[in-house]
């Protein structure tokens, strides 16, 4: 079921009303229940793979806590079907595909052939979602939950169960325990949030969309400075994409008075890539820093295992988000930022810790660098293939002559005044306290004001057929 969609207000609004009438003991029941009719909308028989995965995640935890001598293989046990799953659905086609121009180099064809299956939704964040559970049980942070529903409701709670955040037990497993009462203020904050995250989906980055396809799709019927433009505006895209789902997962969440992570702290205000990436899918970047990065040695190693440990993440980062080069491509230019950053500071620099500039004036250099090395990595990201994002580069770096493609319609104009209105608000959130915000002002009649205007505008200048979130693909 899509958030963006008329199907999606009519299931949130009656499971909410129906979730605090019913008795605090029924609600963990009901909400497994209606979190499986969301996922089965998609494709109902997927529901077996994820029913699979929990039955085996749910003993591997009981049986992990019992058994400390051989919790080790158990947990590995338990790594491998998921990671087993995710591999044989995302990534068969992918590896036989290029085993088979392997072979194809030797004149010896390839006897396996291709499977026609589909993906199912958001199966790379539940698997690790997942996993997070039987982890932290073999670490002893998390008790095995004895309670079969309640952990399947972990890995099923709807709001983040096809595009996160990626939770970890201890934050959550609990909240599910505790007796929620209906609180107005409570809501109206949800309600808040879902508002901004459909105004960032609909009316920013599907409006985007328009003019980032019709380049990307045909990159070589277009100029240099079309080519550049529809890169900035993917940079655009993907976080209003991406961060409004999880902004209207976070508020729907937290109208059933369950409080998830923040996913997104205005990325684009980073200085560094390193900061880059404490603000940008922060539930990804943090699980893959403690389930990987960490227990690599960080950076607690000498500089040459480091840069290795910073490879090995961002290259599986890369591969977790698709199967195609260009996710790895995209995830090795992050490795080549950071280990680069890293080199610098030490050796050039000669300071072990980064340091903010001081002041937004001193920051704009810094601001202007990320960003610029960001967007250039995202054109592989969003490429269909690697040629694609090879000519998309090419337009960009010889400044292929050309018109701007539509450089002057009106949906270009809502473009351009949507992206500073977007940079304004992270702006006056990160540096005034959200002080300029109408729907955070404390005068009543100010807040309704904003929230009229907000969705008078969804409704006006939304486009309402931008289809899935782009991460429903991962």
């Amino acid at each position: 079921m899509l958030f963006n969609s008329l199907h999606f207000v009519i299931y949130f609004i009656i499971t909410t009303i129906i979730y605090f009438i019913l008795p605090h003991r029924f609600r963990w029941f009901f909400l497994l229940a209606i979190s499986c009719y969301f996922y089965m909308v998609f494709v109902p028989v997927y529901i077996l793979i994820l029913g699979f995965t929990i039955v085996v995640d749910y003993f591997a935890g009981i049986w992990i806590e019992r058994n400390q001598r051989q919790k080790k293989l158990l947990l590995a046990l338990s790594i491998v079907v998921n990671v087993g799953c995710l591999a044989f659905f995302k990534y068969f086609n992918f590896l036989n595909e290029n085993l088979s121009m392997l072979l194809g180099t030797m004149d010896v064809q390839n006897p396996i052939p291709a499977l026609t299956i589909l993906l199912p939704i958001g199966l790379s964040f539940h698997t690790f979602q997942a996993m997070s559970y039987t982890i932290e049980v073999y670490r002893g942070n998390q008790k095995a939950e004895k309670h079969f529903g309640i952990y399947a409701l972990y890995v099923m709670f709807y709001p983040q169960l096809v595009a996160g955040p990626i939770e970890r037990p201890q934050n959550v497993i609990h909240q599910f325990y505790q007796k929620v009462y209906f609180n107005y203020e409570r809501v109206v904050e949800g309600c808040k949030l879902i508002l901004w995250g459909l105004f960032k989906k609909v009316v920013i980055a599907d409006r985007l969309a328009i003019y980032v396809d019709a380049i990307y799709n045909n990159p070589e019927h277009h100029s240099g400075v079309s080519s550049i433009v529809a890169t900035i505006f993917f940079t655009f895209q993907i976080y209003c994409d991406f961060s409004g789902y999880s902004t209207i997962a976070i508020g729907t969440a937290k109208v059933l008075g369950i409080e998830l992570m923040e996913n997104f702290r205005r990325p684009y205000l980073a200085t560094s890539i390193r900061e880059f990436w404490s603000r940008w899918h922060i539930s990804l970047s943090t699980w893959f820093r403690d389930y990987l990065y960490i227990p690599l040695g960080g950076s607690k190693v000498t500089v040459p295992k480091h840069i290795r440990n910073l490879l090995i993440v961002f290259l599986i980062s890369g591969l977790w988000h698709g199967a195609n080069w260009t996710f790895i491509i995209w995830g090795a230019l992050h490795a080549i930022y950071q280990t680069t950053e890293l080199v610098i500071n030490k050796y050039i620099l000669k300071k072990d810790k980064e340091k903010k500039p001081r002041s937004f004036l001193r920051s704009i250099p810094n601001y202007i660098l990320t960003f610029t090395l960001v967007s250039f990595a995202w054109i592989f990201f969003r490429a269909n293939t690697v040629d694609q994002a090879m000519t998309i580069v090419e337009n960009i770096i010889t400044l292929k002559p050309g018109a701007l493609f539509i450089g002057f319609s009106a949906g270009f104009a809502y473009s351009i005044i949507l992206i500073i209105f977007l940079m304004l608000t992270e702006f006056n959130y990160e540096y005034l306290n959200n002080k300029f915000s109408l729907i955070y002002k404390s005068s009543p009649v100010l807040r309704y004001a904003g929230y009229t205007l907000l969705i008078i505008i969804i409704l006006l200048i939304g486009v309402f057929n931008g289809g899935q979130f782009i991460y429903f693909q991962f």
